[in-house]
């Protein structure tokens, strides 16, 4: 460099002083420079969440949302999958808005709200940056966790909210002092994620290790408030622990049984995971993120208490994953618990760190495709969900997954289980028997009876209505032996086509049988 000479500063793609400059032009917003980037921001997030909520009433229900559904009819403290939070806040909804798509969905929309603007406060808090964290927010909103999952009632929502909040109230505890009260908040979004999924156990030890090797956190290890918070997250966890104690630690088994299917090293399963991740965080924010967290392990961006918290926040649930992704599959939403810190690290490779070199030039030419190719993202999974405008066929996760075409498949074996007098339907799998426990019109008594532990919180059905016939539902070509040796041979007595449009998804094969053979629940 020349005396004199000014070496690039790679940030100003985003703009100086709060404005947007380069990166208008690069991502087709030119026209609209003169807004202030927090405000556009504003505007990007906002219309993402209004999106959302005006798509969730014409996405039907996934069959987790349909059986997590099925659990709010009957309240727990726990259940075989997971912990009972899920099932809490459906109920919730469903008391204000019925059973419908809307009250199904509805807490976990209003999570993804809460958990966008606690991103957003968050990464303010951490790097005293307004365009940073507006930056951060607007990642946030992008991701597919977010922008798929918070209109989705699945576990994903909730644990997602309390991860949000966790890293607001943490960055309070790294940045104000005398205020105790930080650690019982996130010992409660600790508390309040074990309830949701237990991957929030990762927090722990991560939270322990981050005190650890904070000089200022670790004097605070010697007062009692962080271990007043461990206990508040101990004390809201506390029943579904007693209740895996009173059940066999059954959701404790399944979960953490996981972890190996036998199979030995499979390195499929990983470049999956891979993909998989690089979907979620829709492309540009993924690479984002990870130039951002390993620049903090060089010591570069923010302070070091803040470059350890978002660090720990991510790493460990990582590379445990990396190790399950070695011996079996992860689905793509079970990191859902890092996308907030990792949100944060991505917008601060942007804005946060003074890059020179050809990594300043990569986050240079890069960064400003993150808004586009998010935008391409969410349109195009939101499209797929509602008209499949990708000729995917019957594989299509938002097509098979996604309830598409159920409703007209319940209202067919309703007609057909009255006409052939049966009181009860039965199916040999659980997905389909939450389907039609929502969707069958009259709502007649659906039964599983391979997997007795999935319904363990359930009344069995008035005695009477287990007496005479019934019907029975299975996917076209599926065995019938457990359903016959508990209800006697079966009759077919038709078949009912689920489609979305003019693509076939499943075939259902229908059954009469003549009455129980064996006791029933």
């Amino acid at each position: 460099m020349h005396p004199g000479s000014i070496e690039p500063d790679y940030r100003g793609t985003w703009g100086r002083g709060g404005g947007l400059t380069g990166a208008s032009e690069a991502s087709g917003l030119a026209g609209v420079r003169r807004l202030s980037w927090e405000r556009l921001a504003f505007l990007l997030v906002a219309a993402l969440t209004i999106a959302r909520f005006v798509i969730t009433p014409f996405v039907p229900l996934s069959f987790d949302e349909a059986y997590y559904w099925r659990w709010s009819q009957n309240l727990a403290f726990g259940y075989l999958d997971h912990p009972p939070l899920i099932a809490w806040i459906i109920r919730f909804g469903t008391g204000i808005f019925g059973d419908t798509l809307f009250g199904i969905r509805f807490v976990p929309l209003l999570g993804g709200v809460a958990a966008t603007w606690a991103v957003w406060r968050a990464a303010d808090i951490l790097f005293k940056d307004r365009r940073l964290a507006a930056l951060a927010a607007v990642f946030f909103s992008f991701t597919l966790i977010v922008s798929v999952g918070t209109i989705l009632a699945t576990p994903d929502a909730p644990l997602l909210a309390a991860s949000a909040f966790l890293l607001l109230f943490l960055a309070k505890v790294l940045t104000t002092t005398g205020r105790p009260v930080w650690w019982i908040a996130a010992g409660a979004a600790v508390g309040i994620g074990c309830l949701a999924k237990f991957t929030a156990m990762f927090w722990l030890p991560s939270i322990f290790l981050w005190a650890l090797l904070v000089p200022e956190l670790r004097r605070q290890l010697r007062t009692p408030w962080p271990w007043a918070g461990a206990a508040v997250a101990a004390l809201i966890y506390l029943p579904n622990f007693i209740w895996n104690a009173q059940n066999g630690w059954m959701t404790f088994i399944k979960q953490f049984g996981r972890v190996d299917d036998g199979n030995g090293l499979q390195l499929g399963y990983l470049a999956e995971h891979l993909g998989a991740q690089i979907g979620m965080s829709t492309l540009v924010v993924f690479f984002l993120g990870w130039i951002g967290l390993i620049a903090f392990l060089g010591g570069r961006g923010g302070t070091h208490g803040v470059r350890v918290l978002l660090s720990l926040m991510v790493w460990p649930a990582t590379a445990y994953f990396i190790f399950h992704g070695l011996h079996a599959r992860v689905e793509g939403n079970w990191t859902g618990l890092i996308f907030p810190a990792f949100s944060v690290a991505a917008a601060a490779a942007v804005l946060g760190i003074d890059w020179r070199g050809r990594t300043g030039w990569f986050v240079n030419r890069f960064a400003p495709l993150a808004i586009p190719v998010g935008i391409i993202f969410v349109v195009g999974i939101y499209a797929q969900a509602l008209v499949g405008w990708a000729p995917l066929g019957a594989s299509d996760p938002t097509a098979s997954n996604i309830g598409a075409g159920m409703e007209t498949v319940a209202a067919e074996v309703d007609a057909m289980r009255i006409a052939a007098g049966a009181e009860v339907v039965l199916t040999t799998g659980y997905a389909l028997a939450s389907w039609l426990s929502y969707y069958l019109p009259s709502r007649p008594p659906v039964l599983e009876p391979n997997e007795p532990d999935r319904w363990l919180q359930e009344e069995p059905p008035d005695p009477s209505v287990l007496d005479g016939p019934a019907l029975a539902v299975v996917r076209e070509g599926e065995g019938l032996r457990r359903l016959e040796e508990l209800w006697g041979t079966a009759t077919l007595i038709g078949s009912v086509v689920r489609r979305r449009g003019s693509l076939t998804i499943a075939t259902y094969d229908v059954y009469r049988l003549p009455g129980p053979q064996v006791a029933t629940r």
